[in-house]
């Protein structure tokens, strides 16, 4: 399948961003974050409107206005410690492609990872070299023949975390559908800055993680219907009632633990990344409920050999426990500081510590859940999408969101480890029909 790119131009803010909004400071939270573009990808059946194209530009423009430091630049006169916001715009690229939605949907079925094609090609370009002053955003929306359409958008992550992300897409979505106001168009609040200023990070991380680039990460995905989860809660009896995420996640990850002890020919220790949205966790600081940028914790899960046992109900344990202690301890904090050192501590205890992230005989994984994200509902009034891929292309990794009552699971993992993964009992016992909604 080829794309064949028509032209790339820039959108920019409908309105031009005032004085006193062009100098966006990025918190400390936007500071720790992984130079990357995260990438995700809906596909759509219905795209035959003849409008459509105008529409898209004209309400992406519409957004900027609101969400201005997405159109902006990282200031280098500022170390990068901020946004220039005087209206260089986001890269939008139109393309086609050569086959139609259906066939790409067949042969997803196989390696969902098919679907990275559509991300924004100007991201190609993009290395450590020149990520600091690249777009803040890219957006490709390729045609495929007789009808469909993938649009696909791509963010910085310094600058956007999952519910920024998403908050940008669904309303993005919604002007699109509706047609809302311009002067009605507002959802987020743009105050990290202020209450999580960057600061001098020398010395406070025990080391700095290097990235460990996957080359032959493979991409399938699972979904998880309502009888399999219902049977699933059913064996798990706890004096607490595990959530979905709960027990899809040590599913996952328990069978991510076996696959690599085949791999490796012995039970190794692994660390689970489980980032968290902090903003609604954090009851002093009601003001970040809708704020833009970063605002997400990992929380780190140990496995380690003879301590933890491998039965489900000790891997829900852990997870629950880990969140807790995390949560629990940013509840007692009285001020911002107290919930950056939070972070410092238990990053230096996990990610950032020489004997777990900086080790390379513990197997890493991370799992992020987007469930009661409105992922699904972005609607650009071309109905809700057929399918949706997620893409950083280099770490294993579980993607869970849902539709409906329903849980889909991206999963993406190196080709050996996904043989394995495909014949975990646990992975055969969910009965999932993989792509059974493409």
């Amino acid at each position: 399948m080829e794309i064949k790119i028509l032209c790339t131009k820039l959108i920019k803010p409908f309105l031009p961003t005032p004085p006193h909004l062009q100098h966006y400071n990025l918190s400390f939270f936007d500071q720790i974050s992984e130079k990357e573009h995260v990438s995700m990808v809906f596909f759509f059946h219905n795209y035959n409107n003849i409008d459509m194209d105008e529409r898209l530009e004209q309400s992406l423009s519409k957004i900027l206005t609101h969400v201005y430091p997405a159109g902006g630049r990282y200031n280098e006169k500022d170390k990068y410690c901020s946004i220039l916001c005087v209206d260089q715009g986001v890269f939008y690229t139109k393309a086609k492609t050569n086959g139609t939605l259906d066939n790409f949907l067949n042969k997803a079925r196989n390696d969902l990872g098919h679907a990275g094609l559509f991300s924004p090609h100007v991201n190609k370009n993009i290395d450590e070299t020149n990520f600091m002053v690249s777009p803040i955003v890219t957006i490709q929306v390729t045609k495929f023949e007789c009808a469909g359409v993938a649009i696909s958008i791509s963010t910085s992550h310094p600058a956007m975390d999952g519910f920024s992300d998403f908050q940008f897409i669904s309303e993005w979505a919604k002007v699109c559908r509706i047609g809302t106001p311009i002067d009605k168009i507002n959802f987020l609040s743009f105050n990290m800055g202020d209450i999580f200023p960057t600061r001098d990070i020398t010395g406070i991380f025990k080391s700095t993680p290097i990235p460990i680039i996957q080359q032959d990460i493979v991409v399938k995905r699972i979904v998880i219907h309502e009888d399999v989860m219902s049977r699933l809660r059913k064996k798990c009896t706890f004096t607490f009632q595990p959530s979905r995420v709960e027990i899809i996640t040590a599913i996952l990850w328990r069978a991510f633990i076996r696959a690599t002890a085949i791999i490796n020919g012995y039970l190794r220790p692994s660390l689970l990344d489980f980032p968290m949205n902090m903003r609604s966790k954090i009851t002093f600081l009601p003001q970040v409920k809708n704020s833009y940028g970063n605002f997400m914790i990992g929380v780190p899960v140990k496995f380690i050999p003879g301590e933890t046992e491998m039965e489900l109900h000790h891997f829900i344990i852990l997870i629950r426990n880990a969140v807790n202690k995390i949560v629990a301890s940013c509840k007692k904090a009285n001020s911002p500081d107290e919930i950056v050192s939070t972070l410092v501590d238990s990053y230096n205890e996990s990610f950032r510590s020489p004997e777990w992230g900086g080790n390379d005989e513990v197997d890493k994984v991370m799992c992020t859940s987007i469930c009661k994200f409105p992922v699904h509902d972005s609607d650009f009034g071309l109905g809700k999408p057929n399918l949706i891929f997620f893409g950083m292309k280099d770490t294993q990794m579980f993607w869970l969101y849902d539709i409906g009552p329903e849980i889909v699971v991206q999963v993406d993992l190196k080709e050996r480890c996904m043989q394995l993964f495909d014949r975990d009992d646990d992975i055969k016992d969910l009965i999932f029909i993989r792509d059974a909604k493409l």
